[in-house]
């Protein structure tokens, strides 16, 4: 089974010629040669960037908590069942989007290094204020984000994701999976598949928030007959309340049905973290 490398810092965008309009209003751009290594490292590192989608003048933005790689002879990738039109993306150079349906929902994957290899976007956490540390190492200053403009992309993502019922989802739930994630962002197949990441109007950038413990377990949803159990899900363990499905149950066995990217002080204690502290 591979490993993923230590997480470095993602590259980042040129900044030169990006006005207010051009990019997010908090973080750093990252470059899509951040893609452009193995897949089990680019899940590891995704986690904690910021997925940005502008939406009728409106950038709304998710912190990413959850991911899984995949790898072109993987028996639960796309791409193991051959080259086709629809999956052209996933062969396409390392930082392009490739998109599907997935049960009725739209899905968000970017490919990476290897013909073939891609990393599945699973869940994230509707980014506000009060998520973001201080600007990364030699970032300046900009213009506070207010909690009025933070509250209105809530409101925005809250009205694209409600629950069956029509009431509201709640914050911790609006992008706990991947099609609720590309709900809660607008992101449609038609509008993306087969783009790069970044294009205008979708980024990742960094907003300096590292997570401090990171679990590999298995990838959700995948049968018996596609192989199932290689560790290949990441999940930022201090905001598993916002993933699709909590990593570590009560029965999880440490070798078996998880591991440590960046294991918790004193490691092999599993204690399961608390609530998120959102609205």
């Amino acid at each position: 089974m591979r490993s993923p490398a230590r997480r470095p810092s993602p590259p980042r965008a040129r900044r030169s010629g990006q006005g207010s309009a051009g990019r997010p209003p908090v973080g750093t751009p990252v470059a899509g040669a951040f893609f452009d290594r193995d897949p089990l490292d680019v899940a590891a590192a995704l986690l904690g960037l910021v997925l940005c989608h502008r939406v009728r003048g409106r950038w709304l933005m998710a912190s990413l908590v959850e991911t899984e790689a995949y790898y072109l002879e993987d028996k639960a990738s796309h791409a193991s069942l051959g080259f086709t039109e629809k999956r052209r993306a996933l062969f396409m150079p390392a930082g392009t989007v490739y998109m599907y349906y997935a049960r009725g929902g739209d899905s968000f994957n970017v490919s990476v290094r290897g013909a073939g290899n891609a990393v599945l976007f699973k869940a994230g956490l509707p980014l506000l204020p009060e998520h973001l540390p201080r600007e990364p190492e030699g970032e300046r200053p900009r213009r506070p984000w207010s909690a009025r403009e933070a509250a209105a992309m809530l409101d925005r993502m809250a009205r694209l994701n409600p629950l069956p019922s029509g009431a509201p989802r709640p914050v911790q739930r609006l992008c706990g999976g991947q099609t609720l994630l590309c709900k809660a962002l607008h992101l449609r197949v038609p509008a993306w598949d087969g783009r790069p990441l970044p294009s205008p109007g979708l980024m990742l950038v960094d907003v300096g928030y590292r997570p401090s413990r990171i679990v590999r377990t298995r990838r959700l949803g995948i049968p018996a007959h596609r192989d199932p159990h290689p560790l290949y899900r990441f999940v930022d363990l201090d905001r598993a309340q916002a993933a699709s499905r909590h990593p570590l149950p009560r029965e999880a066995r440490e070798g078996v049905d998880y591991a440590w990217v960046t294991p918790p002080e004193g490691a092999g204690s599993r204690k399961r973290p608390g609530r998120l502290a959102v609205p």
